[in-house]
């Protein structure tokens, strides 16, 4: 900024220290600031525009979507790429405050800033989130109550998870009514919720964000994947090449490479977990016995039939990242999809 004013903030659930860095890059104030919209406000409007650093975490984004509106620069650090901070024998706020201010100041390329999602697009995401947190509420009783039946010496018989209730209404020993039926209400209104967070998903799909249709053209790929694919994304011109959507996801290898060593190393799982677990899953159903015969499938089958302990979960991975890739392709240029783009070009070409 102009006036050369650095700004570290060490962000609290109640309070943040603040580290205010002149020109010479001297300190010349350190205070702290109630968490709440109202204080951030009075404080940082006070200031002339200037370079904020923070990390990212819960309050992160509304925080800086405030600064933003103040018209300052705001830079919010890759916690995962600041072990300088974190990993310190003198750790505290102060000095982590501190900090961000001299890194921001010196190169704010060492941060690896991240890029926040806008609210209306948080607060959809939120919908997503939401239902999968019912979900695993659903399993988690699911596999209680087939537990109890099964210790008495009973078993539920197979059903899908959404009939699950009904089974159980119809076979639980009558022995164990008084621990079972509250159990089981609760799964039928659990299932009744999922299914309207499921018609929610996809009329806001619809009518809010009509590009999911582009990447939904993958067989594999449904209407929680798609929203939740563009709405961590955002914005598609952000990545100058859709090779870069697999890094950003977490779906690349760790890089352990010095001289002569190169190491195969897990993969980052760096970004959205969510999403990088929706598109493992897509993978699964892609490679499984009803996936449907595709590039993508092919491919996966190809890495896997080399052996090894680990190749069909490499596969997996694997798939799921050329799935995010070609799904960033589709929803860029809007072309349609063909399950077997590689066959037709031999085809062409011969």
């Amino acid at each position: 900024m102009e006036n050369g004013i650095t700004v570290g903030m060490d962000m609290g659930d109640k309070k943040h220290n603040i580290c205010i860095l002149d020109a010479e890059g001297e300190v010349q104030s350190r205070e702290t600031v109630t968490n709440t919209a109202t204080a951030i406000r009075k404080y940082f409007g006070k200031l002339e525009s200037c370079r904020v650093a923070m990390e990212a975490g819960t309050h992160s984004a509304w925080v800086s979507r405030i600064l933003d509106e103040l018209g300052h620069e705001v830079l919010v650090g890759n916690p995962r790429k600041l072990r300088v901070i974190w990993d310190s024998d003198e750790k505290n706020d102060d000095r982590d405050a501190e900090m961000l201010a001299r890194i921001a100041r010196f190169d704010p390329h060492l941060l690896y800033p991240i890029h926040h999602r806008g609210a209306q697009a948080q607060c959809d995401l939120a919908i997503i989130k939401s239902r999968d947190i019912l979900v695993k509420s659903r399993s988690t009783l699911v596999s209680h109550a087939r537990g109890i039946v099964k210790s008495a010496g009973e078993r539920i018989s197979k059903c899908t998870t959404e009939t699950f209730h009904n089974r159980l209404r119809d076979e639980m020993p009558t022995a164990l009514e008084p621990a079972l039926e509250p159990i089981m209400k609760s799964i039928e209104d659990l299932t009744q919720r999922i299914r309207h967070y499921d018609r929610l998903i996809n009329k806001v799909s619809e009518e809010k964000y009509p590009e999911t249709a582009r990447v939904r053209q993958i067989c594999g790929v449904g209407p929680i994947t798609g929203l939740a694919f563009i709405l961590t994304l955002e914005d598609a011109t952000r990545f100058r090449k859709s090779r870069d959507v697999g890094p950003y996801i977490g779906l690349t290898p760790k890089q352990n490479q010095s001289g002569q060593i190169d190491m195969q190393l897990r993969i980052t799982k760096a970004g959205d977990a969510h999403l990088r677990r929706l598109l493992v899953g897509c993978a699964q159903y892609i490679l499984g016995p009803f996936g449907p015969d595709c590039d993508l499938r092919r491919f996966g089958l190809k890495l896997a039939e080399r052996g090894g302990k680990n190749a069909k979960r490499r596969a997996v991975v694997a798939v799921a990242r050329k799935l995010a890739v070609k799904m960033h392709h589709l929803w860029k240029s809007g072309e349609s999809y063909e399950p077997l783009h590689r066959e037709s070009i031999k085809k062409k070409a011969a």
